[in-house]
């Protein structure tokens, strides 16, 4: 369950920087209306189809924004963590449009809410506030942009291929489905594709995991 409460200090303005020169009147705003929320992992920021109240500065935590299809498929379009705010928020408070997605917490979040109608005079009264929203929303619509590229040119094995190697390390702790619903498919689908990389010697599958062998091969695939 969420908790929120007011905010006594604009010091957490450290973990974005470009609103450390934020004006007086700016700040005072912030003080008089923004609140601090923390919630667990599990809860669901919001869902598909609600109206959107707040504009969003995570400050810690991690939570990942989806969409749903008619028959219940996940395709994940982007993750939320600390210093980051999300282009969807802005997107329908700039709108006065209702959520296209939702979203879920995948690690204990801690943000900053600043309510609608102080979003949207701090949007008008401070040019600090203005470009900092403006020039997140834009680096979050260019990351939309390589997805749809990825999900409409690349082919599913690319996909997987490039999901695989954005871990650390060679040990991935994922399972089939959780690595289908991050590209959008069917379980059955992944698992196929997984076998035929085992079968090929780039990777050893295990229950809950999976080792990668050959980071080259697979590093072939997504050129």
């Amino acid at each position: 369950m969420a908790h929120i409460k007011p905010i006594t200090d604009l010091d957490w303005l450290v973990q974005f920087p470009a609103l450390m020169a934020l004006e007086p009147e700016a700040r005072s705003l912030l003080l008089k209306h923004a609140r601090v929320v923390e919630a667990p992992v599990g809860t669901i920021g919001y869902e598909e189809g609600t109206p959107c109240h707040a504009y969003v500065l995570r400050l810690a935590g991690q939570s990942r924004v989806f969409k749903l299809s008619s028959s219940g498929r996940e395709i994940l379009l982007y993750r939320v963590t600390g210093g980051e705010t999300c282009v969807l928020t802005t997107t329908c408070l700039l709108g006065s449009s209702d959520y296209p997605a939702s979203t879920i917490v995948e690690e204990p979040i801690r943000d900053i809410l600043v309510p609608a109608a102080a979003f949207h005079e701090m949007m008008l009264e401070s040019r600090v506030f203005r470009r900092f929203v403006m020039e997140n929303y834009g680096a979050l619509i260019s990351d939309l942009i390589v997805l749809l590229d990825e999900v409409a040119f690349h082919s599913l094995d690319a996909r997987l291929a490039k999901l695989l190697l954005e871990e650390p390390g060679d040990q991935v702790r994922r399972t089939h489905q959780q690595l289908a619903d991050e590209l959008g498919t069917a379980r059955e689908v992944v698992s196929r594709q997984l076998k035929r990389f085992e079968q090929k010697g780039w990777l050893a599958l295990g229950r809950g995991k999976l080792e990668l062998l050959d980071r080259a091969a697979l590093e072939r695939m997504i050129h």
